[in-house]
């Protein structure tokens, strides 16, 4: 008997780097590791659990960013080079380790394998991987929904509405271009809430989005149900909220699954321990060593030092994540059957969101736990693995209240995306939208073809630089240098483009380089600040 709904979410996004000017570009391999290591690997788990007719529900959201670069023919060819690199790579792995650990040779046989395999369904696909997935949203199994157009940080944009509708809107269209029908939900980039920002969502046809825990917590009035139940807006649009058992039990550093030392170690990898001359036709042109994918060693211990590392044993790992999924169905079980209990009877939903690159990139096994999760809640009857819009359509009561501020972000709020590190870059943000809207509605009736064309490219150099990864990249300390670059670069392709404009002396050679390099949405109309 059904006593309450899993909804599992995954929220699979990168920033739009695309650079057909350069033969290689090293941050041009985030795609491709997201590829290799989770969007194919999740849709081999989905294709498994298809053939063998294991029900599963899951909810993706593919954000625009991400299916325009997946979709982007020069970074598809640049991925099959990749893919044909590393399958050399590993081939010379398997020649080196014949002689070493059995578990290394073992290991370097595996991922000769898993690369022409990788390499074998991408073509099959004929790189589509939104069209793949799709596959399985019309089979019921998947609810892709999207996301903001850039990952722009909302709550930082309240002041701009007109930014924000543009921001969802261009989201919804393109997800519309790339599916062939209208998204029902919408994950907003960084779970950022701020009150009022769901009518943009209402006014362009969304029905539910996510929030953090304490977005329903601090909700007005305080929902009935706390988080295991969704609420509707006065706007008119419903609101899931993350489980944090669910979190606890998988993401959380201390105590969650992916630091059993059983598990693949992340941070060692061939590209950093092989001596140069044998890894320079695999390096970055400006030789900096960087992570290929071929790891041999396991966690081990949290305290281990990474050069004390030990061999890693894919079957081992596996049994291992074969039983954290077993672990993880029992204590949905249980945590659901205390919920209806509490609840008299009313079902709760449970509702576990992570970023779908957890799973595969950086937890290796993550994948195989997601199938096995589905084969265990195929045996527990109590546990329905649902979606969001199934949930929605299935509501016969439910309450009115209005989320709390909030993101999923450190300690809950803003902090991340404003902070001494990344400040400044909202007064260039702030001034360019501002000109943009100026613009937009100024020349919104205008027939000049090549002006249209340059509007169009503001918006994209706006939307660009409004992506949240940059504010995000500065304050972790990643590759700030690049961040900080990708922003100022956005806001001067912007400024120079909106001089032309108005001087009428429009240079058609650069105007073509920026549209070729930063080509996202092709089906952009900039009268959407007008609106």
């Amino acid at each position: 008997m059904s006593k309450g709904s899993f909804l599992l979410v995954l929220h699979a996004h990168l920033p739009f780097i695309n650079h057909p000017d350069f033969p290689n570009f090293m941050e041009e391999s985030w795609l491709f590791e997201g590829i290799t290591e989770t969007y194919i690997p999740l849709l081999e788990v989905f294709r498994k659990l298809d053939k063998d007719a294991v029900d599963f529900k899951v909810t993706m959201s593919i954000t625009p960013p991400l299916m325009e670069m997946m979709t982007n023919q020069d970074l598809q060819r640049k991925y099959v080079r990749h893919l044909e690199r590393l399958i050399d790579l590993s081939g010379k792995e398997v020649e080196r380790t014949a002689d070493e650990s059995p578990r290394k040779h073992k290991m370097a046989r595996y991922y000769k394998q898993h690369f022409e395999n990788t390499l074998n369904i991408y073509k099959e696909v004929d790189g589509d991987l939104p069209r793949a997935f799709a596959e399985f949203q019309e089979k019921g199994n998947l609810d892709i929904i999207t996301c903001n157009a850039t990952h722009g940080f909302l709550p930082l944009m309240i002041r701009h509405p007109k930014a924000i509708n543009a921001q969802v809107k261009i989201g919804v269209e393109t997800y519309e271009q790339h599916t062939g029908r209208k998204p029902r939900g919408i994950w907003l980039a960084e779970c950022g809430y701020v009150s009022g920002q769901d009518s943009h969502l209402k006014n362009n046809g969304l029905e539910f989005f996510f929030v953090d825990s304490h977005g329903l917590w601090y909700a007005d009035p305080a929902p009935r149900y706390g988080v295991y139940r969704p609420v509707i807006t006065p706007n008119d649009v419903f609101v899931f909220a993350r489980d944090p058992e669910s979190s606890q039990q998988v993401w959380s550093a201390e105590a969650g699954y992916p630091g059993d030392p059983r598990y693949r170690e992340f941070y060692r990898d061939i590209g950093f321990d092989r001596e140069d001359w044998y890894m320079r036709p695999y390096m970055d042109s400006s030789g900096e060593r960087s992570n290929t994918g071929i790891k041999y060693h396991k966690i081990t211990g949290k305290d281990v030092d990474l050069k004390d590392k030990e061999y890693y044993d894919i079957d081992e790992a596996m049994e291992a994540a074969r039983g954290h999924a077993r672990d993880f169905a029992a204590k949905k079980r249980e945590q659901v059957k205390n919920l209806y209990s509490q609840f008299e009877g009313v079902e709760p939903v449970i509702v576990a969101p992570f970023d779908a690159e957890l799973f595969g990139h950086w937890w290796y096994e993550g994948p195989f736990f997601i199938e096995e999760l589905f084969r265990e809640l195929s045996k527990v009857p109590e546990v329905v693995p649902s979606t969001p819009t199934e949930v929605i359509d299935s509501l016969e009561q439910v309450q009115v209240a209005t989320p709390s501020d909030s993101t999923w972000g450190a300690n809950g709020y803003n902090e991340v995306w404003l902070n001494g590190k990344n400040d400044w870059i909202y007064n260039h943000l702030d001034e360019i939208t501002e000109r943009m809207v100026s613009s937009a509605e100024q020349y919104r009736d205008i027939s000049d073809p090549k002006k249209e064309r340059v509007l169009n490219q503001m918006a994209r150099e706006l939307l660009l630089a409004q992506s949240s990864d940059w504010a995000f990249i500065m304050t972790t300390g990643t590759t700030v240098e690049y961040a900080v670059n990708r922003t100022k670069t956005h806001v001067k392709r912007f400024l120079d483009l909106e001089e032309q404009l108005k001087s009428g002396n429009i240079d058609e050679a650069y105007l073509e380089t920026l549209e070729w390099i930063d080509g996202i949405f092709s089906n952009i109309d900039f009268r959407v600040y007008a609106e």
